[in-house]
């Protein structure tokens, strides 16, 4: 895999970047063309959404900073670690949802239906968004022998000439799945919020195990890694959703 796809003068265009563009475009048009079936507002979803890929992109870069601060300390290196394209993705998706609430409760809008909206599109945006870590090697898996791992020959993350478990493939593949699920639930028309908890259960629980097979460094707490300690926590609220009474927003 290239991630360096070109270059005109000193901007170069990366594969890594290009599908995360790709991946909020899709994110976008998904929500909107879903918005009137629905009845929603569709400026607010595209306000809902630029302000919060903003604050998503904020928080996935201070969760990066935050894991990885010993490392930034020891080697002073932390101007470096702001402009790098480290990023973690449950800071991004955690920062972009309470900034939707924030923006959401200002207006006085209800939060639930357009999260409900918006579950089948963020799932939808992660599951292009790690093809992008395919082309550049990121969260790579471990070294397998099975017929179906992936060698890397110039990525600058995963180690190269060597086979390894294609954990962004299974996790791509996987968020397709939880996509077309939600949109399948949503059809039911459940009541408010069980599709956006929906996302928060079948992620968390699909994050979880696909963190025993990973290979790269995302720090630890006791046996687990720090995503899949994330998991555990978010997975609380997401059964508490979707499984309550109260239908306010």
């Amino acid at each position: 895999m290239q991630n360096e796809l070109f270059s005109i003068g000193p901007i170069t265009l990366y594969g890594y970047g290009l599908m995360i563009g790709i991946g909020i475009f899709v994110c976008f048009f998904m929500a909107d063309r879903r918005a009137k079936k629905f009845g929603l507002d569709a400026d607010v979803i595209f306000n809902v959404g630029f302000l919060s890929v903003i604050g998503g992109f904020i928080t996935s870069k201070l969760f990066f900073i935050a894991m990885d601060l010993p490392n930034i300390i020891r080697n002073g290196i932390f101007l470096k670690s702001l402009i790098s394209n480290g990023f973690i993705v449950y800071g991004g998706l955690i920062g972009g949802v309470l900034t939707a609430i924030a923006y959401l409760r200002l207006k006085k809008i209800p939060f639930m239906p357009y999260f409900d909206l918006a579950a089948p599109s963020m799932a939808v945006a992660q599951a292009i968004g790690r093809l992008g870590c395919v082309i550049a090697g990121c969260c790579y898996g471990r070294v397998t022998d099975s017929a179906f791992g992936i060698i890397f020959e110039n990525s600058s993350f995963a180690p190269n000439g060597i086979k390894l478990i294609p954990t962004q493939l299974i996790s791509s593949l996987g968020n397709f799945a939880i996509m077309f699920a939600l949109l399948f639930y949503a059809k039911r028309k459940p009541k408010a919020g069980r599709v956006g908890a929906l996302y928060i259960i079948l992620y968390a629980v699909g994050r979880f195990f696909i963190e025993f097979f990973r290979n790269d460094y995302r720090g630890s707490v006791g046996p687990l890694s720090v995503s899949q300690l994330i998991s555990l926590i978010v997975l609380i609220p997401g059964v508490w959703l979707f499984v309550r009474k109260n239908d306010k927003a």
